[in-house]
């Protein structure tokens, strides 16, 4: 199987992951794949206890984290060297530092300024009455989000499983 789960969040993000790394990694196992994104938010909490399962199985992990913006949509932000990851990590305690423990309070134009190096994807805003209503303030994110990483940005895509999925 050639197929690669881009955003998994571990317990980690609290009140949005449930498995603790190791579980996901052994469900990510039993599927077949020899890759998993592990995006928790505003966090790399759950990526060493990953590799570290990852590395038992044969698989590797592609260590990233899903960005919760204060004045944008959600970005999965995924570096793509050591010094790109080391700017990921220097935003997030920026977004750490100015917050409550557990919270992390980020703004788009901070995440312009770390972004060298670091591919994104921008996650659509939840579904309302079961259809993507896409208002001009997310189009004009995307735009801006667009002009700003050009050929570094992508846009996720996922089931929703609900009741009228298969329509």
């Amino acid at each position: 199987m050639n197929y690669t789960e881009l955003q998994v969040t571990t317990n980690f993000s609290f009140l949005q992951g449930a498995s603790h790394p190791e579980e996901l990694v052994e469900q990510a196992a039993i599927y077949g794949y020899k890759e998993i994104g592990i995006t928790d938010r505003n966090s790399f909490a759950g990526i060493v206890r990953a590799h570290v399962a990852a590395k038992e199985k044969g698989m590797s992990i592609i260590p990233g984290c899903r960005l919760d913006l204060s004045d944008g949509p959600a970005l999965l932000a995924y570096p793509t060297t050591k010094n790109a990851y080391g700017q990921l990590s220097a935003l997030l305690t920026v977004g750490n530092l100015r917050a409550e423990k557990g919270e992390c309070h980020l703004y788009k134009a901070e995440v312009y300024d770390y972004s060298k190096g670091t591919k994104f994807i921008v996650v659509p805003p939840p579904l309302l009455n079961n259809v993507f209503e896409f208002e001009s303030s997310f189009e004009k994110a995307l735009k801006e989000y667009r002009d700003i990483f050009g050929t570094h940005l992508y846009m996720a895509a996922s089931r929703r499983y609900n009741v009228n999925d298969s329509k």
